[in-house]
């Protein structure tokens, strides 16, 4: 995210992100789908680059390119919730977080800290994933399709609620203001952080 590059694209490396950005003005809509299409195309080779680093290991089954499975004991209904409310949640506090201009920079590390906390909670549970291109990779190179849809939808869905929310309680108007000659990933927001990233 602070890298060069991270800066010059946004960093958001996940299509439910790029969708709540959008819906929060902080992303033009006409690049929604390209950075969706280049950010599942980046999973699924990341995954294969994976298995040409490291090996069979990658594709043995205890490993299974590393695709999420969710808990024995948790159905496909709360797998699907769990995904989907920690992504408004997320997406709530970004939200809040990017229209302060003393907490504008903090956004990375809010970002950071709430994705560790679903990943330690939600991990053993519905997966963790929160992030549609976590599992389209490992899942296409595994050849597991099992409730792939709700890692797929459940996230994007969350971050439509979040959006909403944050327009529901912030009274706000939109995270940025139009500035032409602005590269596509950059945001100018009240906050005066130079780009949304994540």
């Amino acid at each position: 995210m602070f890298s060069p590059p991270g800066r010059r694209s946004g960093g958001h490396l996940n299509p439910a992100v790029t969708v709540s950005l959008w819906l929060m003005g902080a992303f033009p809509a006409r690049n929604v789908v390209p950075y969706a299409l280049a950010q599942l195309a980046g999973s699924a080779a990341g995954t294969g680059l994976g298995r040409s680093v490291w090996g069979p290991a990658a594709s043995l089954p205890s490993v299974d390119y590393a695709a999420i499975v969710p808990a024995p004991t948790w159905q496909p209904t709360s797998v699907f919730v769990a995904e989907a409310g920690s992504m408004t949640i997320i997406i709530v506090a970004v939200g809040f977080t990017m229209t302060h201009a003393r907490h504008a920079r903090l956004v990375p590390y809010v970002i950071g800290l709430s994705v560790a906390l679903v990943i330690a909670g939600l991990g053993p549970r519905s997966g963790g994933s929160i992030n549609p291109t976590r599992q389209f990779g490992p899942a296409a190179l595994a050849g597991q399709s099992t409730d792939l849809w709700i890692y797929l939808v459940a996230p994007v869905l969350g971050a439509v609620l979040g959006a909403w929310l944050y327009h529901l309680l912030s009274r706000r108007r939109p995270l940025t203001r139009k500035v032409r000659g602005v590269a596509p990933g950059h945001c100018r927001c009240r906050a005066g952080c130079r780009s949304a990233s994540w």
